[in-house]
C-alpha cells in the first residue's frame, strides 16, 4: 500500500461534496499536471490518501480516502464545455488520467499546514515545501502515522 496527498479546494469540491456522492466515491478529475498525472497512474486499489483542502482558511488535512479504481482515462478532457478541456487530449490519445477514490474518514478537526509545517516530522512533506502546488503528492508511512496521531494522539491506527 501507499500513501498519497489529494489536494482540492473547498469551493470546488470538499470532503463534504465527497461525503454527499454515491457510496461516498467520486473521480479525481481535473488533474492538469504531468507529474501528479504520473503518480496517480502509478496508484492501486487500496492506496491511501489524505484529503486536503488548499486555498482555505485554514488550509489542511481533512480526512482520508481510498482509491477504488486505477487510473484511467480523463474524460473531462475531451469536454469543450469542461474547465479541465484539453484539445490535445483525445480519447484515442488520452493525456490525462483520473483515479475514483472513497471517503474512508472525515477528520473532527482539520490538521493544518502550520501544524505540519511546525512538527518535526513533518517539516519534509511534500505539502509544507515552500513552492509545491502539486494537487497529488506521495507520503511517506512514517508521515501517514504521524499525520494520523495528530488527529487522534490517542487513537492506534496502525492498521489503516
Amino acid at each position: 500500500m501507499h500513501f498519497w496527498l489529494f489536494k482540492s479546494e473547498p469551493k470546488t469540491f470538499s470532503i463534504d461534496n465527497l461525503k454527499k456522492q454515491p457510496q461516498q466515491t467520486t473521480c479525481w478529475d481535473g488533474v492538469r499536471n504531468y507529474q501528479a498525472r504520473n503518480f496517480m497512474r502509478t496508484m492501486q486499489v487500496g492506496d491511501r490518501g489524505f484529503f486536503y483542502h488548499s486555498n482555505a482558511n485554514p488550509p489542511g488535512i481533512v480526512g482520508i480516502v481510498e482509491v477504488v479504481k486505477t487510473a484511467h482515462p480523463d474524460f473531462t478532457a475531451w469536454d469543450m464545455h469542461s474547465p479541465h478541456y484539453d484539445a490535445d487530449s483525445t480519447p484515442e490519445h488520452p493525456r490525462w488520467f483520473m483515479v475514483d477514490v472513497r471517503l474512508v474518514e472525515k477528520f473532527d478537526r482539520c490538521i493544518t499546514l502550520d501544524a505540519i509545517k511546525q512538527h518535526s516530522q513533518l517539516r519534509s512533506m511534500q505539502v509544507a515545501r515552500k513552492g509545491n502546488r502539486l494537487s497529488i503528492t506521495p507520503v511517506t508511512p512514517a508521515e501517514w502515522q504521524t499525520v494520523l496521531t495528530l488527529d487522534n494522539p490517542r487513537s492506534d491506527r496502525s492498521s489503516r
